[in-house]
């Protein structure tokens, strides 16, 4: 068989890419080897449709044992009474549930994605905007704050099925009993999605939304620092709500309907490569150095939050409780696009993002995102971060110079050489 050296050398660029620069996107991490390696193993070559010990296909005896660690880690990471591992990602997480949970036309109440939301949590040119009625909260224009008064007049309102608290450019933290109040006085079952703040919950340095939502999705790749993945969880399994019973007339109880909802609902096989690299995050996860390593994420994340905020950038929320924070650049006249490209030039890694009451396209945006799971995992810390701040408003404030962009990309090429990525590759 012939070699591929174009993708060969494609991966060398792209390991280059990540070394000699600053990752920045909130949404993505560095793996540890062996869950990176996991990902590429044999257990690629499996095909498993079904549940362990009720699969469609011989052979399954050793992936069953990966998959059952997968969730047994899982549900010991989170206090969780159910678990289902194999989700190919946070967004089908998310389907599953609401084809589980809901009939087509059911009204659901989520958090605006051009205030932060999630594309899955409503949109219009989503399957969750298509399929259902969506209706959603936002925050404030003065404070960039959830006002919880205005989600529970909301709900009155709209009466809806399903209610979703979690974002994906929201840097506060979520006062899940409060959503749960309004749930239950609506009638409605409660979805957080935390796939950004996982890791920073799983270690108790935020709220914990199991006690009070009735299921949890998440994303395995952002602060939980595994593969590409999504997970669903429950607190406490309970039966259906609907009065559904099986032909025996006893209660289907909600674990059941989740489990079919993603198999056959949603997926066919699952990727069992991808599941035992969740259970080797998992592990990782429940090692003491992890809480250690997500309190530095938090730390790190003010710092820059407060650093920002001392050069005159607006910070929606003006602060920070986890990992990211959201960066209004209309009072320094750049768009988030025109921000976006000048600092990937200097190999400062961000996305553009729409901001609150946003007066630019999608494809434009008044802001950018930030995060700093990344840059912890390659060892930065609160100093480093004061100088990433440096960098960054260099850049922003000489956007179309491009002697000073490729100035700060050297500084920062040369900076990286100190945090090793993956040295053993």
């Amino acid at each position: 068989m012939q070699h591929d050296y174009a993708i060969e050398q494609l991966l060398k660029d792209e390991l280059n890419r990540q070394r000699h620069g600053l990752e920045l996107i909130a949404s993505e991490n560095f793996t540890s080897l062996q869950v990176m390696q996991t990902m590429g193993s044999c257990f690629s070559n499996k095909y498993a449709e079904g549940y362990p010990g009720k699969r469609y296909y011989g052979g399954c005896e050793v992936v069953d044992k990966a998959e059952t660690l997968a969730i047994e880690r899982l549900k010991k990471l989170f206090g969780a009474e159910y678990a289902n591992v194999q989700p190919h990602s946070g967004a089908q997480a998310n389907a599953a549930v609401f084809l589980g949970v809901l009939k087509p036309g059911d009204p659901i109440l989520g958090f605006d994605l051009s205030h932060g939301g999630h594309l899955s949590h409503g949109s219009p040119v989503n399957f969750s905007g298509k399929v259902y009625q969506a209706n959603f909260y936002g925050v404030e224009e003065h404070s960039g704050l959830i006002d919880m008064d205005k989600v529970e007049q909301k709900a009155m309102e709209v009466k809806p099925k399903l209610i979703i608290c979690g974002a994906s450019a929201y840097s506060r933290d979520w006062d899940y009993q409060r959503f749960r109040s309004i749930a239950d006085k609506v009638g409605a079952l409660l979805l957080a999605d935390i796939a950004h703040p996982a890791g920073l919950i799983a270690t108790q340095l935020l709220n914990d939304p199991l006690p009070h939502c009735h299921i949890i999705t998440s994303t395995t790749h952002k602060t939980l620092r595994g593969p590409r993945g999504g997970i669903i969880m429950m607190g406490k399994n309970f039966e259906n709500p609907w009065g559904r019973t099986t032909k025996a007339g006893k209660p289907i109880m909600m674990s059941d309907i989740l489990n079919s909802a993603v198999f056959p609902g949603m997926q066919g096989g699952p990727l069992e490569h991808i599941i035992a690299a969740k259970a080797v995050a998992f592990h990782e996860a429940l090692q003491d150095d992890y809480k250690d390593y997500t309190q530095r994420v938090v730390k790190n994340a003010q710092a820059m939050v407060k650093a920002l905020m001392e050069k005159g950038y607006k910070i929606i929320s003006d602060g920070t409780d986890n990992h990211l924070m959201l960066i209004d650049l209309r009072n320094k006249g750049v768009t988030g696009k025109v921000a976006e490209q000048a600092l990937v030039k200097a190999e400062l890694t961000v996305n553009k993002n729409m901001v609150p009451f946003d007066d630019q396209s999608p494809m434009i945006t008044s802001g950018i995102r930030i995060g700093t799971a990344a840059i912890t995992t390659r060892g930065l810390d609160e100093k480093d971060c004061h100088q990433i701040v440096n960098w960054i408003d260099q850049v922003i404030t000489n956007v179309e110079n491009d002697t000073t962009i490729n100035k700060v990309k050297a500084e920062i090429n040369e900076f990286m050489q100190q945090y090793p990525l993956y040295p053993e590759l």
